[in-house]
C-alpha cells in the first residue's frame, strides 16, 4: 500500500515538474535513461551532416591510402624518420574515416542503439585514430625541431630504429588509453552523473583525463613550432649575408628545406588547433557543466571538423613537400608504364593467337584439297 502510495506522488511530482518547466530538455540526469538522450539531432541537421561525411570520409580514405602507397613504394623515403611520422599519421587519418564515420552516421543518422560495449568499441576506435594521429603530430614536431636545433647530430639522436620504436610505443599507449573504458572504466549509472552527456556510458573523469592529455600534446605541439619558426626565422636573416663555398651551398640548400618544412608543418599544426579546440572546449564544458541539446547538436557538428582535419593533412603534403609529390608521379608513371606493358603483351598474345588460327585454317585447307586430288586421279587412272 505505501509502495503504491509512493508511485503515485511520484507521478504527481513528476506531472507538476513537467508542466511547471516546459524548456525541459532529455538531457537532465532524472530523464535520461536510453541512449536516445544523446541522439539530438534534427532531420535538416543530420541530412547536412551526413552530407559531410559522405564526401570527406571516402575522400580522407582514398588521399591517405594514396600517402601510404607512395611512402611504402619509396626505398628513400622509408628511411628517412619523418615520413615514418607522415605515414604514421597517414595511417591515423586513415582509420578516422573509417571508424569515424561508420560510427557518427551509425549513431546520429541512423539512430542504432548499441550495448555499452559494442558502442563503447565503436567509440574506442575513434579515440585511436584521433588520439593517433594528434601524437604523430607531435612525433612530426619533435622530429623537425631535431633537424633544426640538432643539425649535427640529427642522424645520431633519431636513427631509423629509434624512429620506428617511437611509433611503436606511441600505437601502443594510444591503444590502451583508447580502449580505457571498454575495460572498465566506463559510467556505472550508464547515463546518469557522473556520466557524460556527449558520449553514453562514459565516465567524467575518463572525459576529462583524455581532454587534458590531448590538450597537453597540443601545447608540446605549438612549443615546438614556435621553437622552429623562430629559428627559422633567424636562418633567413643569416642567409642574406655573402656566401661562398660549396658547403656554403649545401648548408643554405639544407636551411632552406628546413624552413619549407616547418611551415609546411605549421599550417598543418593550425588546422589542427582549428579543428581540435572547438571539440576539446565542449568536453571540457561537459565535465564541468550540464549540456543542453543545443550544444550537443553545436558538439555534433563540430566533431565533423576532426574528420575535415584528416582529409586535409594529405593534401598539405601532396601541395606543399616536392619529395612526396615527385615520388607520388614517379609511382603513377610507374603504374602507367606497366599498364601500357600489361596491354603491349596482350596485343602480342593477340597477334600470336590470331597467327597460329590463321596457319591452321591454312593447314586445314591444305588437308581437305589433297584427299580430292588423289580420288581424281584414281578415277583417272
Amino acid at each position: 500500500m505505501e509502495t503504491k502510495l509512493e508511485q503515485d506522488q511520484e507521478a504527481t511530482t513528476a506531472l507538476y515538474f513537467n508542466e511547471s518547466t516546459p524548456n525541459i530538455t532529455t538531457t537532465d540526469a532524472n530523464l535520461c535513461n536510453s541512449p536516445q538522450c544523446y541522439m539530438v539531432l534534427t532531420p535538416p541537421e543530420k541530412k547536412a551532416i551526413g552530407t559531410i561525411c559522405l564526401l570527406a570520409g571516402p575522400l580522407t580514405f582514398l588521399e591517405n591510402i594514396l600517402v601510404l602507397l607512395v611512402i611504402a613504394s619509396s626505398a628513400t623515403l622509408r628511411r628517412r624518420p619523418s615520413y615514418l611520422f607522415i605515414s604514421s599519421l597517414a595511417l591515423a587519418d586513415t582509420f578516422a574515416s573509417c571508424f569515424f564515420t561508420i560510427s557518427f552516421l551509425d549513431f546520429h543518422l541512423y539512430s542504432q542503439s548499441d550495448g555499452p560495449n559494442i558502442y563503447l568499441f565503436k567509440l574506442g576506435g575513434v579515440t585511436m585514430a584521433f588520439t593517433g594521429s594528434v601524437g604523430s603530430l607531435l612525433l612530426t614536431a619533435l622530429d623537425r625541431y631535431l633537424c633544426i636545433y640538432q643539425a649535427s647530430n640529427y642522424k645520431v639522436l633519431l636513427t631509423h630504429t629509434r624512429a620506428k620504436l617511437a611509433i611503436v610505443l606511441l600505437w601502443c599507449v594510444t591503444i590502451v588509453i583508447s580502449f580505457l573504458p571498454l575495460m572498465g572504466w566506463r559510467c556505472t549509472t550508464k547515463f546518469d552523473p557522473p556520466c557524460s552527456h556527449l558520449f553514453p556510458y562514459v565516465d567524467h573523469h575518463y572525459l576529462a583525463f583524455w581532454t587534458v592529455l590531448q590538450l597537453v600534446v597540443l601545447f608540446l605541439i605549438i612549443v615546438a613550432y614556435v621553437l622552429i619558426l623562430w629559428k627559422a626565422n633567424r636562418h633567413e636573416t643569416a642567409m642574406g649575408g655573402p656566401k661562398s663555398g660549396r658547403q656554403s651551398m649545401k648548408g643554405q640548400a639544407r636551411i632552406r628545406m628546413d624552413i619549407q618544412l616547418a611551415r609546411t608543418f605549421s599550417l598543418i599544426l593550425l588546422i589542427l588547433a582549428v579543428c581540435w579546440l572547438p571539440v576539446l572546449s565542449f568536453m571540457m564544458v561537459d565535465v564541468t557543466v550540464t549540456l543542453t541539446n543545443k550544444q550537443q547538436r553545436m558538439f555534433a557538428f563540430c566533431s565533423t571538423l576532426c574528420l575535415v582535419n584528416s582529409c586535409v593533412n594529405p593534401l598539405l603534403y601532396a601541395l606543399r613537400c616536392k619529395e612526396l609529390r615527385g615520388e607520388g608521379c614517379a609511382l603513377l608513371a610507374c603504374c602507367k608504364a606497366c599498364r601500357e606493358r600489361t596491354l603491349g603483351n596482350a596485343q602480342g598474345q593477340r597477334n600470336e593467337n590470331a597467327s597460329d588460327i590463321s596457319k591452321k585454317n591454312k593447314d586445314q585447307a591444305v588437308s581437305d584439297s589433297n584427299p580430292d586430288t588423289i580420288s581424281e586421279s584414281v578415277d583417272k587412272q
